[in-house]
């Protein structure tokens, strides 16, 4: 049985470790506890080549701090081929309103690094990476069962998956929003075709255009299975123009249909997209996201306490492009305090002390998360917006937030500190 000496023996320092789920977390953490020495086994329902030639999942968007993670883990494989993305436009815009309310849009430069890899490509690239490294890979699916037979065979189990009946094995935080649906429809695509070259430089912005009746559109670039892309997603209102996609269409149709809306509702968006089509039959993704905080231990065969990570345990919407950030750091996170616990065990206590370590950073992004979809909007939002079109300092600050959200708690999330900043711009 694997990595029992952990308990005890004299093999004390070689942990037999479990973690269910493949995404970035589960894998960013299986291949640093090899690196460590431990013995990892990783359950995936997909192998490589099936990740590869599947559809997308996410927009991925990574910021300098969590790319930083992936090169100091040496995981980031894609430095030289992955576009960056060098700044942040913002545009505001009411198509009824057109002719009194023209579009208003502000850019800024990040400070640091921003990329997107699709996640076929990184996470097959890491399953391959995983193996090679003499990590063992389980490709199943995986039930509560599954999962307590995994943790009585070794010293540690992490799920860091939620879907399906996974998700119930851990219990709401009653101290968080819960929500009875998704706040927003969700609609990605990946598309090649628009022209990147210094007569358009903002087309290699992050860039989001916010229509009121709508939603928001979100466009990045991005390296995918075919090379460089750009990625689109339709945050939508229910019941808005950008919800239309509940009959799941092809990745073909659902881009006509996108091209029809960047039409009408981001026009200059439009010009960029027309000459566009889908990268491949699997580059397109809809659905929505229920925002969820859950409690970070579960227990299964008993009693016996199983620590979730990532996924499992807190669950984003895109609009603030968090997901695979927070995903980096809490595998960082967990890494350093699992090297830290040496032979002692892993129990109930030091499970909660992890997470616990971890949620006080990102509890921030997740309450920045929330915050930003809040129906109506709070009022310092378009405040500190509206400033950002006239005052580049603002717009500076707001865009290169995202890569640390906690930032934002004095000075955006507050009305009180809002209206400080604002009014050092009226003098």
């Amino acid at each position: 049985m694997p990595g029992r000496g952990g308990r005890g023996g004299t093999e004390a320092e070689v942990r037999g470790i479990a973690i269910v789920g493949a995404g970035q977390a589960g894998l960013q953490l299986g291949l640093g506890l090899l690196d460590a020495g431990h013995e990892v086994t990783l359950v995936a329902e997909r192998r490589p080549e099936d990740v590869r030639a599947g559809r997308v999942t996410s927009t991925q968007l990574m910021f300098g701090p969590a790319l930083r993670i992936e090169r100091a883990a040496g995981l980031a494989l894609w430095d030289d081929t992955a576009p960056v993305m060098p700044g942040f436009e913002l545009s505001h815009w009411e198509p009824e309103k057109q002719r009194e309310v023209p579009v208003r849009r502000f850019a800024a430069p990040f400070d640091e690094e921003v990329r997107s890899v699709d996640q076929r490509v990184k996470l097959a690239a890491w399953l391959e990476l995983f193996e090679e490294r003499g990590g063992r890979a389980e490709y199943r699916s995986v039930g509560p069962a599954d999962v307590a037979a995994l943790a009585a065979a070794h010293d540690l189990t992490v799920l860091s998956t939620g879907r399906g009946a996974l998700s119930a094995l851990f219990a709401p935080d009653p101290s968080w929003p819960v929500h009875d649906r998704p706040p927003r429809t969700l609609a990605c695509f990946y598309v090649h075709g628009v022209a990147h070259d210094d007569t358009d430089p903002a087309a290699g912005y992050v860039r989001t255009t916010g229509v009121p009746p709508a939603g928001d559109v979100i466009i990045m670039r991005a390296l995918t299975v075919g090379g460089p892309c750009d990625i689109v997603l339709f945050e939508g209102r229910w019941d808005g123009p950008y919800d239309c996609w509940g009959d799941r269409p092809t990745a073909a149709e659902g881009w006509r249909r996108a091209l029809d809306l960047l039409r009408t509702y981001a026009p200059w968006e439009y010009e960029r997209f027309r000459h566009t089509e889908p990268t491949d039959p699997g580059a397109a993704l809809y659905g929505a996201i229920t925002p969820t905080v859950r409690r970070p231990v579960a227990h299964v065969d008993g009693g016996r306490p199983v620590l979730g990570l990532a996924d499992a345990v807190a669950v984003h919407d895109p609009i603030t492009g968090q997901g695979a950030n927070n995903a980096a750091r809490a595998a960082a996170s967990y890494l350093t305090a699992v090297l830290k616990r040496g032979a002692l065990p892993f129990d109930e206590e030091w499970m909660r002390a992890t997470f616990d370590a971890y949620w006080e950073n990102a509890r921030h992004t997740h309450a920045f998360t929330e915050f930003m979809l809040r129906e109506p909007q709070p009022e310092q939002v378009p405040l500190i917006i509206q400033t950002a079109f006239d005052h580049p300092e603002v717009a500076h600050r707001f865009a290169n937030g995202y890569a640390d959200p906690p930032t934002y708690r004095e000075w955006l999330m507050d009305p009180e500190g809002a209206d400080a900043y604002v009014a050092r711009f009226k003098k």
